[in-house]
């Protein structure tokens, strides 16, 4: 999912997708446009959901959609890889059930936004299908992936470092697969010190110039 909400859904390429930024609770309005007949299996907690979905702000705005790209959106469910309002809003489904979700910007991305693709305060307005579920491996500690000196804090120069790379990686995914090189993407490697700096906002919760382990709110374990 590479264009808008890949930046927007996931992380805004790095500081959404990999560290969830939204608050704890508001109300999610789900609603059941199609649920088929025979459900020999509904979605939980830790599955790899397959989903199409188109994303809208409250005035109609089309801000993604995976129908626009022939490419349904792969992820893992209740793990912090999407917005909470994803995490929630599509437990106990069906394959091939549909359903509306209007999330609130406390289930989405808060006060910020997400780039210049969705603005600070937006409810967003989801039209989602479920294509497939399968089971998942385990989840990936990304804190520990990130933390390279082992130091069980993330320093902006490490964080910088993840940016940087998961940047370069979409990048080339995208030229291999023949779709060119991204004005959006290019111009997000160029403002790599800015995406860090959002990202130390939200994460850095004591302003110490450093993420410890347990301020970040992306995939980890327990465990140091």
């Amino acid at each position: 999912m590479m264009a808008a909400t890949r930046n927007a859904l996931l992380v805004v390429t790095c500081s959404c997708l990999v560290f969830g930024l939204v608050a704890e609770a508001a109300d999610l309005k789900v609603e059941k446009v199609y649920v088929p007949e025979v459900c020999e299996l509904k979605s939980k907690k830790g599955d790899q959901l397959t989903m199409h979905y188109t994303g809208t702000l409250a005035d109609g705005t089309k801000f993604d959609s995976s129908f626009d790209r022939d490419s349904p959106f792969t992820f893992q469910l209740g793990v912090g890889q999407v917005i909470k309002g994803w995490d929630q809003g599509l437990l106990d489904m069906c394959v091939s059930e549909k359903r509306k979700l209007t999330i609130p910007p406390e289930l989405g991305y808060g006060d910020r936004g997400a780039g210049n693709v969705i603005p600070g305060g937006a409810t967003l307005h989801f039209d989602v299908e479920l294509i497939n579920i399968s089971d998942s491996p385990p989840n990936a500690n990304v804190f520990k992936e990130i933390d390279a000196d082992k130091d069980n804090q993330l320093s902006r120069e490490e964080v910088r470092t993840m940016v940087s790379e998961y940047l370069r990686k979409q990048m080339q995914e995208a030229e291999q697969s023949g779709a060119g090189e991204s004005e959006e993407m290019k111009k997000m490697l160029a403002d790599q010190d800015k995406l860090v700096e959002e990202i130390f906002q939200h994460e850095d919760k004591d302003k110490n110039g450093f993420i410890s382990h347990e301020e970040f709110s992306g995939p980890k374990h327990d465990e140091l």
